[in-house]
C-alpha cells in the first residue's frame, strides 16, 4: 500500500472507523480472581490508575506481533498524530480498569482493552461516516443483535459499559467461529460470512492460526488489512509508553460512580444542581442519555460521580 493510501486510512480510523479488532493468539483461559480484584478495588478507591500495573510494563498476555507495518503504524502514531495518541493513553486510565475488569470476569485476555483504544480512543461519542457509535463502534443493527437500546432518547453504544459487554460477547463468538482473535478482528470489520469465504477460497478452509490473518490480507480490504497491525502499534506504546518519547503520562483516575433512581424526562442539569456533582462528569459518565436527560416514558438509573462526603462506589453490572 502506498504511503499517502495508509495516512488517509489512519485518518479515517481515527475519526472513529475502526471496526472490533482481536490480538494475538490465545485460548480463552480461567480469569485471575486476584487480578480482577486489584483492577476493581483501585478503581473504586481512586488510586493511581491500576493502568501502571496491568499495562504499563507488562508482558503480552497473548502472543504478539512485530514486523513492518505494525513498525509504520507505531511511528505514525508517535509523530503526525503524536498529541492524539497521548490523549488517548491518558483515556486509559479511566476506562482501562472496567474494560479490564471484565475482561478478567470472561477469562479472556486483558490486553484486548486495546481494542477500545484504537476503535475510538475512548471517545464514547465517537461516530464515524459508516454511521458506527461508541466507544467499540457498534452500528445500530449489531448494537441491537446484541441487546443495546437505540432509540430517540437513549444510544447504549454510548454507554462504555453496557457496550463493552456487547462488544466482549461479540468478540468471543468470532474468536470462537474462528478460533484466531486477528480473524475475529477481520470478521468484525468486513462481515463473518466473508471471512469465511475467503478462508475457503485462499486457506483451505484453515482456521485457529493468527498467521491465517496475513496469508489472507491482500483479499481483505483495506481497512481490515490495517486494523490487526494499528491494534499492535497502539498495544506496543501502551506498555512502553517512555520508549515512544510519553514520559509522565498523565493517566486520568479510573471512572467512579453511584447510581440514582431518576424520574421520566430529567434533566442533567437538573440532576447535577439538585445532587451537587460536576456536570461535566454527570454527561461523561451518562453519555448515553442523548439529549441530556432520561427518558420520558420511564424512570431511569442515572449515574452521579461519587460524591466527596459518600463511600467510594464502582458498578460495572
Amino acid at each position: 500500500m502506498a504511503k499517502d493510501s495508509k495516512r488517509r486510512t489512519i485518518v479515517g480510523l481515527i475519526a472513529g472507523l475502526l471496526g472490533l479488532i482481536g490480538l494475538g493468539k490465545a485460548t480463552p483461559k480461567t480469569g485471575n480472581g486476584a487480578a480482577r480484584a486489584r483492577i476493581a478495588a483501585a478503581a473504586m478507591t481512586g488510586e493511581a490508575s491500576p493502568v501502571t500495573e496491568t499495562i504499563v510494563g507488562s508482558e503480552w498476555d497473548l502472543p504478539v506481533e512485530r514486523n513492518e507495518r505494525v513498525d509504520y503504524w507505531i511511528k505514525f502514531l508517535t509523530t503526525e498524530k503524536r498529541d492524539r495518541t497521548e490523549q488517548w493513553l491518558e483515556r486509559l486510565g479511566y476506562y482501562g480498569p472496567m474494560i479490564q475488569a471484565k475482561l478478567e470476569e470472561r477469562g479472556m485476555p486483558r490486553d484486548l482493552v486495546f481494542l477500545a483504544m484504537a476503535e475510538s480512543g475512548f471517545d464514547p461519542t465517537a461516530y464515524s461516516r459508516a454511521h458506527a457509535s461508541g466507544i467499540w463502534q457498534f452500528v445500530e443493527e449489531t448494537a441491537r443483535r446484541y441487546g443495546l437500546e437505540v432509540s430517540e432518547y437513549v444510544d447504549e453504544r454510548n454507554d462504555p459499559i453496557k457496550s463493552t459487554d456487547a462488544a466482549l460477547d461479540y468478540l468471543q463468538e468470532l474468536y470462537d467461529r474462528f478460533g484466531s482473535w486477528y480473524l475475529a478482528a477481520a470478521a468484525y470489520n468486513t462481515g463473518e460470512n466473508r471471512v469465511e469465504r475467503i478462508l475457503d477460497e485462499h486457506a483451505g478452509g484453515a482456521r485457529g492460526d493468527e498467521s491465517l490473518y496475513w496469508k489472507i490480507g491482500e483479499y481483505l480490504p483495506r481497512e481490515t488489512r490495517d486494523y490487526v497491525p494499528i491494534m499492535l502499534a497502539v498495544g506496543h506504546i501502551a506498555k512502553n509508553p517512555e520508549a515512544y518519547g510519553f514520559k509522565n503520562v498523565r493517566y486520568e483516575a479510573p471512572m467512579r460512580f453511584e447510581e440514582i433512581r431518576v424520574e421520566p424526562g430529567k434533566s442533567l442539569e437538573e440532576i447535577a444542581e439538585e445532587e451537587n456533582v460536576d456536570l461535566e462528569e454527570l454527561r461523561r459518565l451518562n453519555a448515553h442519555l442523548v439529549k441530556g436527560q432520561t427518558p420520558p416514558d420511564r424512570e431511569w438509573n442515572v449515574r452521579i460521580p461519587v460524591r466527596p462526603d459518600h463511600a467510594p462506589a464502582v458498578s460495572f453490572a
